[in-house]
């Protein structure tokens, strides 16, 4: 949850939803039959690690270790096929209870800036996408291109009528993550706020706080993507400022 700087099957993730409930029946499963993470795992050709981290719901299952898994336990713990379900209609109502048609603006990709938070004035740049969730039945995002991948994160989108504000939140195990961010401006900008953990001495976690900005990333065409120091892409600074300097977010000392 914290922020720092830093074959197409084995690198599909799978639906945050799916892949908690994969691991959900995995957990029940090892209990029931008394087996070990760690024998698992040797079982399935999958590292401890990777295991691990998925079954704690840290970083998703992706689809090469969710078969590898399932063909190690055999048939027995293959679900049968399920029934077909219609997909909800719209987003539940803690997130704003908005329909897919009304929000179809904010899907895509997203160049994203904020502070370095090791760099003195230099700028820490990835890429968001937002995207529909047909299962869940609303909007989510992921971080990708991020030089700390093992801190990129995915969540859900809250649009709410009464703030007019976009949200991109994580919940992991009750540790929190957000960003508050405005409408998009005529060039389709993202400017606002960004509230995390950032990695303090050691192994502490400090609350940390930030301009943050989401600009489409049509508008980019090659983007530049991890620690960007001063004298590199003085657009991107100069629109980084925009966030405060035009009050899309405001920061009391």
């Amino acid at each position: 949850m914290a922020d720092a700087d830093g074959g197409p099957m084995d690198d599909q993730l799978l639906k945050i939803a799916d892949s908690q409930e994969f691991g959900r029946r995995v957990r029940e499963e090892l209990a029931r039959r008394r087996i070990s993470r760690q024998a698992l795992a040797d079982m399935a050709r999958i590292s401890l690690s990777t295991l691990e981290k998925a079954l704690a719901g840290t970083r998703p299952f992706t689809l090469a270790s969710k078969l590898r898994i399932e063909e190690a336990l055999g048939p027995p713990f293959r679900p049968a096929a399920p029934l077909d379900q219609p997909a909800p209609a719209a987003a539940p109502e803690r997130l704003g209870a908005y329909v897919r048609a009304a929000v179809r603006w904010l899907e895509g990709s997203f160049l994203t800036l904020r502070p370095s938070f090791n760099t003195p004035n230099a700028i820490f740049a990835y890429v968001t996408d937002i995207s529909w969730d047909e299962g869940q039945g609303h909007l989510v995002f992921a971080e990708r291109q991020r030089l700390d991948a093992d801190f990129a994160q995915r969540g859900e989108v809250s649009l709410p009528h009464l703030s007019g504000h976009i949200y991109l939140t994580t919940n992991d195990c009750g540790q929190h993550r957000m960003a508050v961010l405005s409408r998009p401006t005529i060039s389709g900008a993202l400017f606002g706020m960004l509230a995390t953990l950032e990695v303090g001495s050691g192994s502490q976690l400090v609350p940390a706080c930030c301009p943050l900005v989401l600009s489409p990333l049509a508008r980019h065409p090659e983007p530049p993507t991890g620690v960007l120091k001063s004298d590199e892409h003085p657009q991107l600074h100069a629109l980084l400022a925009q966030a405060t300097a035009k009050d899309f977010a405001r920061f009391h000392l």
